[in-house]
């Protein structure tokens, strides 16, 4: 058995999303499940790099914090930001997203999550998910 840290939990939890996304039945899931798997991603980002704030710290997204730890993923950040509203309406079952769209975060979560693995130096067969 390999030894985990919690960036690889948590690519793994994001590469088992994608897979989910994968074979979601509607467009609004494989969106939401896309935009999760991603958000899991950016958190394993932020597990490796992030330091704890010291005193009393307002409350900001992933998203946000992504772009000031780790600059060099600071578009991602904007793009994946963008689109939590829309996520949060798929989520909710409200017909907001097409097929085209789904698919197409769907792959924007994938390279996301294959970046972000070469940046933590993790390879991506690490982060697969166990399988027992």
């Amino acid at each position: 058995m390999r030894p985990t840290t919690p960036s690889a939990d948590l690519l793994a939890a994001a590469q088992r999303g994608l897979t989910e996304a994968a074979i979601a039945e509607t467009a609004g899931d494989r969106y939401a499940r896309a935009h999760l798997s991603a958000l899991r991603s950016a958190a394993a980002v932020l597990a490796a790099r992030a330091q704890p704030s010291k005193g009393r710290a307002r409350l900001r997204s992933v998203w946000s914090v992504l772009a000031t730890v780790a600059p060099e993923l600071a578009e991602w950040a904007d793009f994946f930001a963008a689109s939590a509203t829309k996520r949060a309406a798929a989520e909710a079952g409200l017909p907001v997203v097409s097929q085209r769209e789904a698919d197409d975060l769907m792959r924007d979560a994938e390279i996301f999550h294959d970046q972000v693995c070469a940046l933590l130096h993790i390879d991506r067969q690490q982060a697969l998910p166990a399988t027992g």
